[in-house]
């Protein structure tokens, strides 16, 4: 006998097993992801006694700032205070990730929708491109910038990682979607090409290229190994460079509490960039196909 569904009353749906193995399987994924975070968020805030104590612990009992306060400290009475580091990597960052966006941007979307003679060509050597490990062109790009006289200065740093092959393809997908009629009736009400691609590409192009800010932000936040070769003088390192160098010391982060202070300073800009960006970048990765 089959039971009849009153109006407005809702039917119960039966809790499968299935389901909550679902659930327990993503919630151990979940702590399994989140481990190293947590233990580097802990580790940074550990006093020495805790850090030292047998067996290890993850979880601090009793956080403190002083891991902070000795890694402040002992970078700062060195000649290159500890401000300067910070705003070497805040400003290539920032010029990077800005340049790389507007390079990109205009260069995908002139490749696509003016297609200049050879387009298929350009295309086929930026596809080329991605085969190549990126410390692979590190010997030709130092020619280049020893070439310019840029060796020991921010242009170093900035210059070779703005046209990145892969920031190049990802925004070029999208311009391919972008409408010709769009375009076209933009250029009859008189609009020049500039203030097209200003006022109606890049606003539409807003997911590939915030997704390649995020990429490019994180990407040069961290990289320790081109600051390595470009640069020469203490006062030009980044942070990751400053921070990797003063490691290895005996002096500045020889205890393990300093050492997890300075690894969570350095990957904490690159997590609240990810959690503000992450919907466009989800967004992106749906729209085209790639998977996260």
């Amino acid at each position: 006998m089959k039971i009849k569904k009153e109006k407005g009353q809702r039917v119960k749906k039966p809790f499968r097993i299935s389901k909550i193995i679902l659930y327990i399987l993503v919630g151990l994924l979940l702590v399994f992801c989140a481990f190293p975070l947590v233990a580097l968020i802990c580790r940074a805030f550990m006093p020495l006694d805790e850090l030292y104590r047998f067996p290890p612990q993850i979880l601090v009992h009793h956080p403190t700032l002083d891991n902070f306060k000795d890694l402040l400290t002992s970078l700062s009475s060195s000649t290159v205070p500890f401000t300067r580091y910070i705003f070497n990597s805040l400003w290539v960052t920032i010029v990077t990730v800005f340049l790389t966006v507007v390079v990109c941007s205009m260069g995908a979307y002139g490749l696509v929708k003016h297609k200049p003679f050879g387009a298929a060509t350009i295309f086929t050597i930026v596809v080329a491109a991605l085969s190549f490990s990126a410390h692979v062109t590190k010997i030709p790009n130092y020619m280049v910038v020893s070439g310019l006289g840029l060796i020991d200065s921010y242009g170093a740093l900035i210059i070779p990682s703005i046209a990145t092959a892969y920031n190049f393809f990802l925004i070029k997908q999208f311009c391919e979607q972008l409408p010709d009629s769009l375009l076209e009736a933009a250029r009859i009400d008189g609009a020049k090409e500039l203030r097209i691609f200003w006022t109606i590409a890049m606003p539409l192009l807003k997911s590939a290229w915030s997704t390649t800010a995020v990429l490019s932000f994180i990407s040069n936040w961290n990289d320790s190994f081109s600051p390595l070769v470009y640069i020469q003088s203490q006062a030009m390192k980044t942070l990751p460079l400053a921070l990797q160098t003063m490691s290895g010391g005996a002096g500045v982060v020889s205890r393990s509490g300093t050492v997890g202070a300075a690894t969570l300073l350095t990957t904490a800009p690159t997590i609240i960039v990810y959690m503000v960006m992450k919907g466009r970048v989800m967004e992106t990765m749906t729209y085209s196909g790639i998977k996260s």
